[in-house]
């Protein structure tokens, strides 16, 4: 049975179903995008890309004071306040900063080094495709609530381009967020839901050890550098994971070491970085002052001056239950039951967790792996790709969502 016919019928009843002309259309956009990838704050072609399209279908999108990313609302004029609050979908625009391996992809990036590797563009064009459809139900009158897309720049860059758009008046009135991100372990036609924290806290973590150097002859007379950073690597990620509640999943991970150049010098100087994830909110909030003195002891204990740099990124994202129960009740209606599984909190950070701050929201897990294939393409990863009927299938949850929506429900 195919992916469509396995689509509840109850859906096709309720208005916003992508038809296949749009879906197409919203493929080749996706394409564009995966080949012209940009990073952080340098969103720039992505932003008159996604602008040029939404005034082409009569809205007036509104770019952000930083320059990329923009705002657009359906169902408001300018400066109109709603009588209901308004339901926003988000999605982040940027790319990252590393090479597309994927051979015999006729859309791969065609920029050196960058990459759409976690899914960003497929989140773009799903938040787009629900904006065309609704727009063309605003026009003719069929939209109950106003809505408002929020395509924010600058996800990868902590602590996230999410503060950004918040600043720019991105949540003003607004009384619901709803997102996706793109999942390579769930099937496409599917996603995954979770109440509660479902990503974690994710802060990073750099340290700058200095001593006097010296001989490696005699390393009784100076301090031994390369050895205490060792140590701070080994004993420092020990030391946290005693000082909180293991439940608080708190761990720190390195993903760079450097130290001296030559066998027989003793350096002054080594670096570590890495990130800090954890899993509890409390924790999080906690976890700042517990690295600082676990890096100090180990630091101290071998005679080494430590300069820490620990740098504040995104709390965990914590899905409310009545946007969670939106979400599944608006997959269910298009898809069925079947298309609903529940998935496990994972350590990766996300700053969609900034706008649940001030409004209640959830974000689903979008499947982008086409069913049968047992390679799983990571995020993260040069050749990831994703199915992209997984398109067809978040544009119209979030289309179902603004139908599904009660006009009552407040903030």
């Amino acid at each position: 049975m195919s992916l469509e016919s396995e689509a509840g019928l109850a859906g096709d009843a309720l208005p916003g179903v992508l038809s296949e002309s749009l879906h197409a259309e919203l493929v080749a956009f996706r394409r564009d995008l995966h080949m012209h990838p940009e990073l952080g704050n340098q969103e720039f072609r992505t932003t008159a890309a996604i602008k040029e399209r939404l005034e082409q279908a009569g809205l007036k999108p509104r770019v952000l004071t930083t320059g990329t990313g923009l705002v657009c609302d359906i169902g408001l004029t300018e400066g109109e306040q709603s009588a209901v609050p308004v339901l926003a979908l988000r999605a982040d625009i940027d790319a990252l900063p590393i090479p597309d391996t994927k051979t015999d992809c006729p859309y791969r990036s065609t920029v050196p080094d960058r990459a759409h590797a976690c899914g960003h563009d497929v989140h773009t064009t799903v938040v787009l495709g629900a904006g065309l459809v609704l727009a063309d139900l605003q026009a003719k009158d069929l939209l109950s609530r106003p809505v408002r897309l929020i395509f924010q720049p600058a996800e990868e860059v902590l602590p996230g381009g999410a503060l950004d758009a918040i600043q720019d008046g991105a949540l003003d009135g607004v009384g619901r967020i709803l997102a996706v991100h793109c999942d390579p372990r769930v099937d496409a036609g599917k996603v995954g839901l979770r109440h509660g924290a479902i990503t974690s806290a994710c802060d990073r973590l750099e340290i700058a050890l200095d001593g006097p150097g010296g001989h490696t002859a005699r390393p009784h007379l100076t301090t031994d550098l390369v050895t205490a950073a060792a140590r701070v690597a080994v004993d420092v990620p020990a030391l946290i994971a005693r000082r909180v509640d293991t439940r608080a999943g708190l761990a720190l991970t390195w993903g760079r070491i450097e130290a001296g150049h030559a066998p027989n010098v003793i350096p002054q100087h080594a670096e570590l970085s890495g990130t800090v994830r954890c899993l509890d909110l409390e924790a999080w909030r906690e976890a700042p002052d517990i690295v600082h003195a676990a890096i100090d002891e180990v630091a101290t204990l071998h005679r080494a001056k430590s300069e820490i740099n620990y740098v504040r990124g995104v709390p965990p994202v914590v899905n409310d239950r009545e946007s969670t129960e939106l979400l599944r009740r608006a997959m269910v209606t298009r898809r069925g039951m079947k298309s609903v599984e529940t998935t496990e909190q994972s350590l990766g950070g996300e700053d969609f967790s900034w706008y649940q701050e001030h409004v209640p929201g959830a974000m689903a897990r979008l499947g982008v792996r086409r069913p049968g294939e047992r390679t799983v393409r990571d995020l993260h990863q040069g050749d990831f790709d994703a199915d992209e009927y997984a398109i067809k299938v978040g544009v119209e949850m979030f289309t179902a969502a603004a139908f599904l929506e009660p006009n009552a429900v407040q903030g």
